[in-house]
């Protein structure tokens, strides 16, 4: 359940909770207690002025799951879901408890993460290329900011974020990296180790990517407008029980209609 709950969406979730109790008639759950992590993921929300739906807190208990057993994982959903905040507020809550003790075993140690566009830069600047006239090497971002983590003498996990749709020029140059070798191999012939140590989980689990999907029905639109409310400026103040009422009143409809409509256009 760990592996797979966070990659079902909300109704695939029940035909898979029903498949579990016929397999598994007689054994009872026993919920695990993430209280220290789930409250560290409270506090940073209202830090950040997130709302901490409960939907949002799961996924990002998910999420460290996930990073428990993987080392390389996948936040997948539409845009609105709370992808880039899940893995931010996630960071932040491990970091606060830093050298506290962990569910999952050890301590929580502190988070450092790289973001990185792979769309928005060549596949050369990405992983490094050899100047075709030179034939000198010039290094990618990524390499360097591998080789800076891999010899790093600090606990900190190193987060290497890849924030942007995926392809399969990109994705392709990773395969060493999320198989069990855990090696950035790049075409100047030099091969970088990732140091995370996974002692728990077996070489078939590590092999393959971990996937959390997130969706924007989980927060709905109500908590974008609570978050944006309390920090209009001041001279707006006045009048933000009349927008509150507003949103409420006509923000819910008008998705609809608007869902409606494109699916309208698309026939």
């Amino acid at each position: 359940k760990d592996v797979n709950v966070p990659k079902f969406l909300q109704d695939d979730l029940k035909l898979f909770n029903g498949i579990i109790s016929d397999l598994f008639p007689t054994i009872k759950e026993e919920p695990i207690d993430y209280g220290i992590l789930e409250e560290a993921i409270h506090r940073c929300c209202l830090k950040d002025n997130l709302k901490d739906v409960d939907g949002f807190v799961t996924k990002c208990i998910q999420l460290y799951e996930t990073t428990v057993v993987r080392h390389g994982l996948m936040l997948v959903g539409p845009t609105g879901s709370g992808k880039t905040k899940c893995y931010k507020v996630l960071a932040a809550a491990m970091t606060s408890l830093k050298g506290r003790p962990s569910v999952s075993g050890g301590n929580y140690e502190a988070v450092n993460y790289f973001i990185l566009n792979p769309k928005s830069i060549t596949m050369g600047q990405l992983y490094g290329e050899f100047d075709l006239l030179t034939h000198e090497w010039t290094d990618g971002i990524l390499p360097a900011l591998i080789r800076v983590g891999a010899v790093a003498s600090d606990h900190k996990k190193k987060w290497y974020m890849f924030d942007g749709p995926v392809d399969a020029v990109w994705i392709e140059n990773m395969n060493t990296v999320l198989d069990d070798n855990k090696k950035l191999c790049l075409s100047s012939g030099e091969i970088i180790k990732l140091t995370e140590d996974l002692a728990v989980a077996s070489p078939a689990t590590v092999s393959r990517c971990g996937m959390v999907y997130l969706e924007p029905s989980i927060l709905g639109l109500q908590p974008f407008t609570e978050c944006w409310l309390k920090k209009i400026p001041d001279i707006m103040k006045p009048f933000s029980e009349q927008l509150e009422s507003l949103f409420s009143r006509f923000l819910e409809s008008s998705e609809i209609i608007g869902l409606f409509l494109s699916t309208l256009y698309s026939y």
